[in-house]
């Protein structure tokens, strides 16, 4: 074993060797605290602390594997195997499958994620008989995802006046009633949310003494990754895991708390020093990723913040350019500014796609950076799509498999009962469900009575062969492994039939997507032992590693050369050469939501700070003087945090479009805009930057003084309209209601064929 503490700094080899007692290290960005934790880990072993009685909890799975091969790699044996590293969500799961039976669960339980658990609500608002339009279940997952991360379970959540007027005021007063239902239908499906991962942890530890005592004598050693991100539930789990030994260790950075929207609180690590007695307190304040003119920034941005701990990061790294600050007059503008800077990057300083990051503070902003950089042939990437596990066919076959290891998982058997179709329909179904209702059984027990359900003929002949089928699955698990098990599955049910007889592009990638995922269940099967006395092939052990990958997870960013784009959220924790911060405008960042509440205000700071920190080499923040927002152009104002930029760290040499030739070459700073015929290529960037110049621009309208909009329902197709800003055209179609009408209308002067909100729009009749 080398010597692990050579290369830390005095502050990280301080935090490593302190191991007895509480201690708090405040990570500022790019301090190296992943370094950290793993020397820490590694120093604990190496002074004799076995593997088994540390826990280190992180937030992603990709952050817990990198944690556990760098501890393996420092100490050069296979004893970092049976350390319990792993998200909260994921070491918890891992506990409730020995213990799930004495909170009334079973220990196969199935976890749902997000959309499993949206089904169940809807379907309990339809029960109820109220609207799902206004109770959403994405709005009434949201309240009781918010009550679980606080601990508040459904009879608290009912006599809590505070919430109760919250729902009240929303015009949603039922929502107690649905978090009961929600809760004792789960309970039936032998099911837990996300959530209640955390929730029903906190409940086995609370009222389970000997479970507790068990995992206190057993984590002697605590480590918590990213301890600004965690919620009051994960707070409650930590203290009482803690509690007799007190060896606790937190690592975070309050000026990168920006989860909130998720529960997470910063007061956790603002009040970790009043928790405990003799708190030791490191900072690390030394960044080791980004320039000192990025960070000056960064420290003068966090500085207005009043709740925070003081510290300020600092860097050996060079001066480095400064941050260009860049004006456009529209969205679109924006979109191509930042397009044309990473081709002339590209040119000029030999980046490649992937070094470049656009981040933006609502998803809805991709649109036009999307656009732009496909326009000039640059491949990009946006965070955010539909992930490999959302996809209908995926959860299809996954349904299979869930009810196989439980089948009173009620919403995957109503998923899957008749797919591919075998004569099951809406109203066998619902006979099925009457009759489990009425006997207080489980739709599963139902099945296996289809005379006392009312079922004759073929309907009961296909019930009675969907249940000998699963049946006949599972007595593949106790000997079968979990690839030969869902290869039965995708064989016997026809489903992989079913999809490869599809020949239409959608077809072939649905079918494509199957055989991806059995390719992913046999390589689990055949991936050597990692996780030590619980780890095995079971096809329950896979079911539950594949539903607890977080988003970051997925990402595989390997041989992946394109340009990034993504929420300043999505982007927490990573690091990219170039960075773009687009949208810094008033209501949009900071968001308009957190104008009046200073708490938020300070959480929206937080997060231009992290979007700052992001950046290793060269940083430019964007704005837009307009956009177009419900169809409408609205005219914006510079965010307040332009102004908490330092002034002796900014390049303002680019200040708008009007001439876009001279502006996507002075962007750069210095002596490039002088610079700019002798760097660019007179064949292919000077043409191109030539034709942009001469590109036609569509002709200016101006409105009569007495433009008054008409009613968007007078509106019919054929008929001529003018539009206060594209001028005349003519209405090709239109779809939707009274609320939502939206035109497609054919406009002159080179303006083209746009789709218009009607009800935002301003656009008459021309009669």
């Amino acid at each position: 074993m080398h010597n692990y503490l050579e290369g830390l700094n005095a502050q990280q080899r301080e935090a490593v060797e302190h191991i007895e007692g509480p201690i708090m290290i405040v990570a500022g960005a790019g301090s190296g605290k992943t370094k950290v934790l793993t020397t820490r880990i590694a120093h604990l072993m190496n002074k004799g602390v076995d593997a088994f009685n540390i826990l280190a909890l992180t937030f992603t799975n990709k952050a817990a594997a990198e944690m556990k091969e760098r501890v393996e790699a420092i100490l050069g044996n296979s004893e970092a195997r049976n350390l319990y590293i792993g998200t909260f969500h994921s070491v918890f799961a891992r506990i409730l499958r020995a213990e799930a039976n004495k909170i009334g669960y079973p220990n196969n339980f199935t976890i749902y994620d997000t959309d499993d658990a949206k089904n169940v609500i809807k379907a309990i608002v339809k029960d109820m008989n109220l609207d799902d339009k206004h109770y959403k279940p994405a709005y009434v997952y949201n309240r009781i995802s918010a009550a679980k991360n606080s601990l508040i379970d459904p009879v608290a959540y009912k006599e809590d006046t505070h919430i109760q007027q919250e729902d009240a005021r929303s015009s949603r007063p039922m929502i107690g009633d649905i978090y009961q239902r929600y809760a004792n239908q789960c309970f039936k499906n032998g099911a837990m949310d996300f959530d209640d991962l955390l929730f029903k942890m906190y409940l086995l530890l609370k009222h389970v003494p000997e479970v507790l005592a068990k995992y206190q004598h057993k984590f002697q050693y605590i480590l918590i990754d990213e301890y600004q991100d965690t919620n009051p539930a994960q707070y409650q789990i930590i203290k009482m895991l803690g509690s007799v030994h007190e060896n606790i260790c937190v690592v975070g950075d309050d000026a990168q708390s920006i989860y909130s929207f998720r529960g997470a609180t910063i007061h956790n690590i603002l009040q970790f020093q009043e928790d405990y007695d003799d708190v030791k307190v490191i900072k690390l304040e030394q960044n080791y990723r980004s320039t000192q003119s990025i960070l000056n920034a960064a420290n003068n941005i966090i500085s207005n913040n009043r709740n925070q701990i003081p510290k300020s990061l600092w860097t050996e790294n060079v001066e480095g350019d400064k941050i260009m600050l860049v004006r456009t007059i529209t969205d679109n503008d924006e979109g191509r500014f930042v397009a044309d800077a990473i081709t002339e990057m590209k040119l000029r300083n030999h980046y490649r796609n992937n070094d470049f990051a656009i981040l933006y503070r609502t998803n809805a902003q991709s649109r036009s950076f999307e656009e732009s950089l496909r326009r000039m042939n640059i491949p990009c990437r946006l965070y955010g799509g539909i992930s490999f596990y959302q996809r209908k066919e995926i959860k299809d076959f996954l349904a299979y498999l869930r009810i196989i290891v439980n089948t009173q998982d009620e919403e995957n058997i109503k998923r899957i009962i008749n797919y591919p179709v075998r004569g099951i329909g809406k109203t066998t179904i619902e006979k099925i469900l009457v009759f489990a209702n009425e006997q207080n059984i489980t739709m599963w027990e139902a099945m296996h009575h289809t005379a006392h359900v009312g079922l004759r003929g073929g309907a009961a002949t296909a019930v009675e062969n969907f249940v000998t089928m699963i049946k006949s699955f599972q007595t593949m698990l106790e000997k079968q492994n979990a690839y030969d098990v869902a290869f039965a599955v995708g064989k016997h049910t026809e489903l992989v039939k079913d999809l490869y007889n599809d020949k239409s592009v959608e077809g072939l990638a649905r079918y494509e997507n199957v055989q991806e995922l059995l390719n992913s269940i046999k390589e689990f099967t055949e991936t050597p032992d990692e996780e030590g006395e619980l780890r095995d092939k079971s096809l329950g052990s896979y079911l539950q590693q594949i539903t607890l990958l977080t988003d970051a997870d997925n990402e595989d960013e390997e041989n992946d050369d394109s340009v990034k784009l993504m929420t300043v959220h999505a982007a927490k924790g990573l690091e990219f050469p170039c960075v773009f911060v687009v949208g810094l405008e008033e209501n949009l960042f900071p968001s308009a939501m957190s104008l009046y509440d200073r708490e938020d205000l300070e959480e929206e700071r937080r997060l231009f700070y992290v979007a700052t920190t992001r950046a290793k080499q060269r940083l430019w923040v964007c704005y837009a003087t307009s956009r177009y927002r419900f169809g409408q152009l609205v005219q914006n104002e510079p965010s307040r945090f332009i102004d908490e930029l330092p002034e002796n760290h900014l390049d303002r040499t680019f200040t708008g479009p009007s001439n876009r030739a001279q502006g996507s070459v002075n962007a750069y700073g210095g002596t490039i805009g002088r610079s700019f015929n002798k760097a660019l290529d007179k064949t292919t960037s000077l043409k191109k930057l030539a034709d942009k110049i001469k590109e036609k621009k569509p002709a200016e309208h101006k409105p009569l003084g007495n433009f008054i909009s008409d009613n968007p329902m007078d509106m019919e197709v054929g008929m001529d309209v003018e539009h206060i800003k594209f001028g005349f055209g003519n209405i090709k179609n239109l779809e939707g209601g009274a609320n939502n009408r939206i035109a497609t209308i054919e406009f002159k002067d080179g303006h083209g064929i746009k789709k218009i909100m009607l009800n935002y729009a301003k656009i008459r009749i021309v009669r």
